[in-house]
């Protein structure tokens, strides 16, 4: 069986940067098995397989190369990306996925794609777990969580890029990821109102690019913090990614660019 497959740079305008993303539209579901095979061999931060209904609605799910994935931002852009491009007259195109419900996805007039996401704002964690202490070489100022990931606050650019962790720690907050963040104040980063890097060694690998899901919590938590509810964020991995946000009540609104890398055939 072959199987067209399309890699997109998300969350950039430019190949080579962002989080990549496999996308692969099929007409019935695969296999959960041969899906997570898929993923593996891609050995991208996702892979998103995509089947639409009778209604229109496309059914989405996110595999990393070591599990499914209950929600991922930038697979969902790059799968946007493709399906806009393969429609070119479509203006709205929904997906569903069992953990979020449905995402409503929309074309800007400035060329970005935007999502509708849940709000996951996190809560305030008063025991901080020791993995995590032990987990990160520079100590938290405020810890957070929520369904997805432990959020930690530093007060310091220099924190959020020179933090050094040991994933084997943060292994062991399974099934919880580990996103530090704090104020952009400098100027290297004066176009962006937060940076951020995400950890997450239990469910995908070492250091993910761009994380689109784990800003419906972020942009939220800088909201309150800033008294803004437009943000724009700065994912600030080795590829780097650049996320603009809005906080609209119990949802979060998240735009972001996107670019083909690569067209082609899988036989499986």
């Amino acid at each position: 069986m072959q199987l067209e497959i399309n890699v997109v740079d998300a969350f950039t305008d430019t190949v080579f940067k962002g989080n990549s993303a496999a996308v692969i539209i099929t007409d019935n579901c695969l296999a959960d098995k041969l899906m997570q095979s898929i993923a593996f061999e891609n050995n991208l931060s996702e892979t998103a397989f995509i089947v639409r209904d009778d209604d229109g609605i496309y059914h989405i799910r996110w595999f990393s190369p070591l599990t499914e994935i209950a929600f991922c931002g930038h697979a969902t852009l790059a799968s946007a990306f493709v399906l806009f491009n393969k429609n070119p007259d479509v203006e709205t195109i929904k997906f569903y996925a069992k953990a979020v419900g449905i995402l409503t996805i929309v074309q800007t007039d400035d060329g970005k794609i935007q999502m509708d996401f849940p709000n996951t704002k996190p809560e305030k964690v008063k025991d901080i777990p020791d993995s995590l202490l032990a987990g990160l070489s520079v100590a938290p100022v405020e810890v957070y969580k929520n369904t997805q990931a432990y959020f930690v606050i530093y007060n310091a650019e220099a924190d959020v890029l020179n933090v050094e962790r040991d994933n084997e720690r943060l292994k062991q907050l399974a099934p919880l990821d580990v996103v530090v963040t704090c104020q952009a104040t400098s100027a290297d980063y004066k176009d962006y109102d937060f940076i951020s890097r995400y950890f997450w060694p239990a469910n995908g690998g070492d250091e993910d690019p761009v994380t689109g899901s784990v800003h419906t919590g972020l942009a939220p938590l800088w909201a309150e913090r800033l008294g803004k509810d437009e943000l724009i964020a700065y994912q600030a991995s080795k590829r780097g990614g650049i996320l603009n946000c809005v906080v609209a009540g119990d949802r979060v609104l998240i735009s972001g660019n996107a670019v083909q890398y690569m067209t082609g055939f899988i036989t499986v």
